[in-house]
């Protein structure tokens, strides 16, 4: 019998991270998830981010704050979503050195979606121009495209 291959906790802790991040992308591209694909959808969600919470920075810690308010904006709880998108710009400002110019961009855009989907459109309006101003300062070419491409497409709900 071959023996169990077992890792240090901090290299659990990555793969798991990485494992259940890609798992809620998959989840949310899915069109028609059932109530059991919606729940394993918001547990992996909060799985990545205590995995990354352990072993991460606090770059790590702002994207889980930000997956999980786009998991809540997908499963409509605007009051969750605007919870965790507001978590996820403190975590911005806390960390600016670690972040990227697209983190910063994908800050705002998250903070613009939740409040529109809460009904808050002049917070909404505020916050997605100050998305649209971040992501006109994204260097790299892909990761502007990215940003242009997340920024025109899904549900505004009636805020653009």
């Amino acid at each position: 019998m071959k023996p169990k291959e077992t890792l240090p906790l901090h290299e659990a802790h990555r793969e798991f991270a990485k494992i259940t991040n890609g798992r809620v992308w998959t989840l949310l591209e899915k069109e028609d998830r059932t109530q059991r694909e919606n729940d394993e959808l918001l547990y992996a969600a909060y799985a990545s981010c205590y995995h990354w919470f352990n072993v991460g920075t606090g770059v790590h810690q702002q994207r889980g704050e930000y997956l999980i308010a786009k998991v809540y904006m997908s499963l409509n709880m605007p009051d969750q979503a605007v919870h965790h998108a507001a978590r996820c710009f403190e975590l911005t400002q806390q960390h600016q050195p670690e972040m990227k110019d697209f983190d910063i961009a994908f800050a705002y855009e998250c903070l613009a979606r939740a409040y529109a989907m809460r009904g808050s459109k002049d917070e909404g309006m505020k916050y997605y121009a100050l998305a649209q101003e971040a992501g006109n300062k994204i260097k790299n070419s892909e990761d502007k495209q990215i940003f242009d491409c997340d920024l025109e497409s899904g549900n505004w709900f009636g805020l653009v």
